[in-house]
């Protein structure tokens, strides 16, 4: 069974760090693209950065490139996002993306609110 389990989601103030981490099962996660996403309600999701299978390529969204860092433990079948800098249009729920030719795996979420 397929699952990808997003955390380190919260409230956090602007200029502060949150670091998500998505947890992968059920699948051979080394051989996978993981994306990251996000969707603020009323909008379509957005990609926000990616990292190829092995880790050796990275690419942002310009609304993040500088400030957000994506990685991956291919050991720990988990891939993270570290945010720093964050921004009140930074919140949305996040979520995590597993793709590979005809697969296409999406975790549940975990909401990011950067607020005062």
């Amino acid at each position: 069974q397929v699952q990808l389990v997003e955390s380190g989601g919260g409230l956090v103030q602007p200029g502060g760090s949150l670091r998500l981490s998505c947890a992968a099962s059920g699948f051979t996660f080394s051989t996978y693209v993981m994306k990251w996403y996000r969707q603020v309600p009323g909008k379509e999701r957005e990609l926000v950065a990616a990292i190829t299978s092995a880790g050796g390529l990275t690419n942002y969204a310009d609304s993040v490139k500088g400030r957000f860092t994506i990685s991956r433990d291919n050991a720990k079948n988990t891939v993270y996002l570290q945010m720093n800098s964050l921004k009140p249009e930074d919140t949305a729920v996040y979520y995590c993306n597993a793709r590979k030719g005809a697969g296409d795996y999406w975790g549940q979420g975990t909401q990011v609110t950067v607020s005062s």
